[in-house]
């Protein structure tokens, strides 16, 4: 096993322990504050999961148009989580 494929193993359990200890939480504290932000950690992790494995197309697409899909991934996450987070600071 090469170091990139211990990397995206070490990476894909922890984001499988976000993605369900996270939905636990959102089924346990559905509504309200805490509940939003539950669904906001949510998306934002589930879109730089897909960032991370993006990788795996590697063999189909053009490295370069996969760092350009990897980084716009990674953007919308991140402008997920702060316009989400300036929203619910809002209300």
């Amino acid at each position: 096993m090469t170091a990139q494929t211990i990397i995206l193993i070490f990476t894909l359990v922890i984001y499988l322990i976000i993605i369900f200890v996270f939905n636990k939480a959102r089924i346990k504290y559905a509504g309200g504050k805490v509940g939003k932000v539950i669904n906001l950690i949510l998306v934002t992790a589930s879109l730089l999961f897909v960032a991370d494995y993006v990788i795996i197309f590697d063999k189909f697409i053009a490295y370069d148009v996969l760092e350009i899909v990897r980084a716009l991934f990674r953007t919308a996450a991140l402008s997920f989580l702060a316009y989400g987070g300036s929203k619910i600071s809002d209300s």
